[in-house]
């Protein structure tokens, strides 16, 4: 995979700690999609996946960073989104992709919804040391 510039640095990365935060990271990384040349309905889509996840930061772990970059692979370009805090962790990951799993007053439909609209999802986590979410949304490539 390769990554793509994404203006000066090649990627984006942006704090994520309060509601402001979670605004600014969703119209950072449906721009970016779109330059990756992510459809009109996907932008929607990676807005409320990111949305999801940063909101899933500031609730569960304070606070943490998110990080998108335009990425090329053979065949096709999209946008990577990763999200990470050092919060408390996941115990059960399985658990938490399920639909109406929540540990807090939410629906619990978070990390399951952001992973049904991207088409690569993985949670790394480990109790006590925080979340890593990887996403990608893909488009084909004009050849």
């Amino acid at each position: 995979m390769t990554l793509v510039s994404a203006g000066h640095t090649g990627q984006v990365e942006l704090p994520i700690a309060s509601d402001t935060d979670i605004i600014l990271a969703r119209q950072e990384g449906r721009a970016l999609a779109a330059r990756a040349g992510v459809t009109a309905t996907d932008l929607t889509l990676v807005a409320t996946a990111i949305s999801e996840i940063a909101r899933n930061i500031v609730t569960h772990a304070g606070d943490g960073q998110i990080a998108m970059s335009i990425v090329e692979e053979p065949g096709r370009r999209g946008v990577m989104i990763v999200a990470s805090d050092q919060g408390p962790g996941i115990v059960d990951v399985d658990q938490a992709l399920e639909d109406g799993f929540s540990t807090g007053a939410g629906l619990g439909l978070g990390l399951p919804g952001a992973r049904r609209i991207m088409d690569d999802f993985s949670v790394e986590s480990q109790p006590g040391h925080g979340t890593k979410v990887i996403m990608r949304k893909w488009v084909g490539l004009v050849a």
